[in-house]
């Protein structure tokens, strides 16, 4: 099964789309068991292909068909079907089948159109393996764009109030990146000859007799690939979209998108930003810094003045973000490990925020904090694993964001200490806008109308617990992760010009 095991792995949510596909539209019981169960195949094989890695090794379980090929003059340029996971992409893989299983579970309070919903639930996470697991740049841009289609449907036809034009924005900001990610894979297409991943990097590193690309057009690349997976993670200024579809979306939609979809763009600025363009990126090494540093206290100060949990949160992921960027910026393996850390340690905590949201949506019908209070007297389980996320999220040690914050941080700190240090700034700021918005949403007196309310029921804290378990994992056992890390990390830091190891 190894040889195939990662094409098994991401087209196997489509055998769950196929059942629900023959399923009467008033089966609810039914469609929700095939939806659930059909996230807990990939997550089973995702764990197979996790127990099988070798840590020491590169590029793992491999699968390379030839698809087809572009004819150019005398001349037919191949184009491969070709999948593996290393140690970057693996982390982010087992991320997105965890994540997803426990937002399928947390979809318990939608009922509308369950049948369509899952379908596309279960479609989105086709785009999302396949983005992690691809190997070439045609094939990573086909299941980039995948991911666009049924996101936008789970906003506008399950959203809230305003669902559609948080849709549209969604729609209008992640099309114009991916207009900019298309055009620099073209030009990378008809400057090298390539689509692979492997032969484009070591193409433009180190494999060509003659340089392939001018600085200028290095340059124009690599911003144009910085644009746009920085619309995806994402990055000031083009981040206004993020916040309509977090107040906007469902839950479990929130869960996928602010737990996985980010990491895309944190993938896509690893893999091809720094992976393709090592001497331009250390060279803007301090530029992105800064830029990191903006995302930080922007959205830590934005946090900061909020009054609904939602924006909070939707904040909050704005200013993690930005110390991902500040591990990167560090370009060197330390800050590289803490911005990988940092992404799949923000995965697991901001889906177990925005399930608890969902949970006290369904209580309260509000997530604004003045309008809450006392939530622990009745919802004592609920209010306690909010306060346990609160906690992960601003960095307490035992916990996932204590490790990759302080890696990003330290890698900052041998090579910009003084950006470093005004970015730490972020972390006390999120310790103020977290406690605030949890303590004033659990403790205090209990408006009257709020009074009795039920607490999460045995279907919504088994997800809760599973997040958990992981951001303790993380953070009691960092190896876990590290181990897989280490040779990838140490192979990007290995090509930048002059900033090796660290």
């Amino acid at each position: 099964m190894n040889g195939h095991l990662l094409t098994l792995l991401t087209f196997s949510p489509l055998v769950g789309v196929l059942a629900l596909l023959v399923v009467p539209r008033g089966q609810t019981a039914l469609i929700r068991a095939i939806g659930v169960l059909a996230t807990l195949v990939p997550l089973a094989l995702s764990f197979v292909l996790y127990a099988n890695f070798a840590p020491e090794g590169g590029l793992q379980f491999a699968e390379k068909v030839r698809w087809f090929s572009i004819p150019v003059g005398n001349m037919a340029f191949p184009v491969d079907y070709e999948v593996g996971v290393d140690g970057l992409s693996l982390p982010l893989v087992l991320l997105t089948t965890l994540v997803t299983a426990m937002a399928a579970a947390a979809s318990v309070h939608v009922r509308q159109n369950l049948k369509t919903y899952f379908v596309c639930f279960l479609l989105l996470e086709v785009g999302m393996l396949g983005v992690f697991t691809s190997q070439n740049l045609f094939l990573f841009f086909l299941f980039f764009e995948l991911t666009l289609i049924p996101m936008f449907f789970l906003i506008s036809k399950w959203g809230y109030l305003e669902r559609e034009k948080a849709a549209l924005h969604f729609l209008v900001y992640n099309g114009v990146g991916s207009a900019l990610l298309f055009l620099a894979i073209l030009t990378l297409f008809v400057r090298v000859g390539d689509l692979s991943f492997t032969r484009v990097a070591k193409a433009l590193t180190q494999g060509a007799p003659l340089p392939l690309l001018s600085d200028t057009l290095a340059l124009v690349l690599f911003v144009l690939l910085v644009v746009a997976f920085g619309v995806k993670l994402p990055l000031f200024p083009f981040h206004t979209w993020m916040l309509r579809v977090h107040v906007q979306a469902p839950p479990p939609v929130v869960m996928l998108h602010s737990g996985i979809q980010l990491k895309m763009g944190a993938y896509g600025l690893l893999r091809m930003g720094v992976g393709f363009f090592p001497e331009v990126a250390a060279k803007l090494a301090t530029l992105l810094a800064v830029w990191g540093l903006v995302n930080v206290l922007y959205g830590a100060v934005l946090a900061l003045v909020q009054r609904d949990l939602k924006r909070v949160f939707a904040y909050s992921s704005i200013s993690h973000m930005g110390i991902v960027l500040l591990g990167l910026a560090a370009m060197n393996a330390t800050g590289f490990t803490g911005a990988v850390f940092q992404a799949v340690s923000h995965g697991f905590i901001s889906a177990l925020l925005f399930l608890l949201v969902g949970v006290i949506w369904e209580r309260t019908g509000t997530s604004t904090v003045t309008e809450m209070g006392g939530l622990a007297k009745s919802m004592p389980v609920a209010s306690g694993m909010l306060l346990a996320a609160a906690m992960a999220s601003l960095g307490l040690p035992g916990m996932s964001g204590f490790i990759s914050e302080f890696l990003a941080f330290l890698g900052l700190f041998r090579v910009q200490p003084a950006l470093a240090a005004v970015g730490a700034l972020g972390i006390v700021l999120a310790a103020a806008y977290l406690l605030r918005a949890v303590l004033r949403t659990t403790f205090g007196p209990t408006p009257e109308h709020l009074a009795g309310l039920r607490d999460a029921t045995a279907v919504e804290v088994v997800p809760m617990l599973v997040l958990l378990a992981f951001i303790v994992l993380l953070g009691v056992w960092p190896a876990v992760l590290g181990d897989v890390l280490h040779h990838a990390v140490q192979t990007l830091a290995a090509a930048l010009p002059g900033r090796i190891g660290g």
